[in-house]
Formats: structure tokens, sequence, C-alpha cells
């Protein structure tokens, strides 16, 4: 399942890229920085993808999921830092929902 979540989040990464003026290295895959210090995306672009990505985890999960929530802000370590934080996030809402 990890997999195919790194897989969603760097499918949709590649879109926003497309609109960005600093790129998200997605060639680093779970290393890739997305927001924070090190991040290539302001705001908008992090709600942007977080959209985008919610869309496909649907699609292809057939499971609905809020990424942008009280939940993960609130987290001491951000989950939208990496692709990699992002798809352990995921899987475990998504583990939460199935389990």
């Amino acid at each position: 399942m990890h997999d195919q979540i790194v897989d969603i989040i760097i499918r949709e990464v590649e879109e926003v890229n497309k609109k960005l003026p600093n790129r998200v290295p997605v060639e680093l895959r779970n290393n890739a920085p997305l927001f924070g210090t090190d991040g290539a995306l302001d705001s908008i672009g992090l709600v942007t993808l977080l959209v985008a990505i919610e869309q496909s985890v649907e699609d292809d999960f057939d499971s609905p999921l809020t990424l942008a929530d009280e939940r993960a802000m609130s987290q001491k370590n951000s989950p939208y830092q990496t692709i990699g934080t992002l798809a352990k996030y995921i899987e475990s809402l998504l583990g939460g929902s199935h389990g």
C-alpha cells in the first residue's frame, strides 16, 4: 500500500510542479521535501496538492480522506514535510478507516 500511495503523491506533485517556480524533486521519492524549511511548496501550493491527492486516493482506494485538518496541523512533526511523511500519514488514515 505504501508504494501505491507514494506513486499517487508523486503523480500529483508532478502536476503541481508544472505550475511552480521551484520544483519538488520527485526523483528523491520518499525524501523529497514538500513543505516547511526545505520544501518547494507554499501554503497555497500545499493545499492544491492535498486536494488533488485526496481525490486520487479516494478514486484508487474508494475511501474518502481529509488531509488538511486539525489532526494533521496539530502534530509535533508535520506530515507534510516530505513525500514519505505524507505517505505514512495517508497510510495511517486509510488503515484506521479500513481496519
